[in-house]
């Protein structure tokens, strides 16, 4: 089974080819699992895919720190940091949504999210995760900049924003 995925990637298809992926871990090799990993992540609509499944995965083998993981998705360090610091950003308030509505098992499905992320965030060590969590920490004490966009079309609120400010400043520390 082909596991490499190409250029022309949909969303759906990576969401697929990620669900095999992670099936098959245990008998990858860390070279495999790097080049599947930086074949998804090469397109936003792979990477879109490979995230939206793997942080969300209730199987175990996502747990486990694989450095052939990593080094695939150092590959696209753009799209990756992208990708993972709305993902801190976006499940950090589901958190709160879910509180707030007595949904533990969604409340903690998200929290599962938001360390899975945070995790990733902190094993890639990447400048441009770092550049990303500044621009955002500043778009949302200004109230304008690159994220302003994002965070309106969620429409979070005081408690949400303080949330993820929290987050994502024990990242950048």
């Amino acid at each position: 089974m082909n596991l490499i995925a190409d250029n022309n990637i949909t969303f759906e298809e990576a969401i697929s080819l990620t669900e095999k992926f992670i099936k098959k871990i245990p008998k990858l090799s860390e070279l495999e699992k790097e080049a599947i990993v930086s074949s998804l992540v090469l397109t936003e609509n792979g990477a879109r895919g490979f995230f939206v499944t793997y942080l969300t995965s209730d199987n175990f083998l996502v747990e486990e720190k694989s450095s052939g993981i990593v080094a695939g998705l150092k590959t696209s360090p753009e799209i990756v940091s992208e990708l993972l610091v709305k993902n801190v950003t976006m499940s950090t308030a589901m958190k709160i949504t879910h509180q707030r509505n007595n949904n533990l098992e969604m409340y903690q499905k998200s929290a599962r999210v938001t360390q899975r992320s945070v995790n990733f965030i902190r094993e890639l060590s990447l400048s441009e995760i770092k550049e990303k969590i500044k621009l955002l920490i500043n778009t949302m004490e200004e109230g304008k900049g690159v994220y302003q966009e994002f965070l309106n079309r969620w429409g979070y609120d005081k408690e949400q924003k303080e949330a993820i400010q929290l987050v994502i400043r024990e990242i950048d520390e």
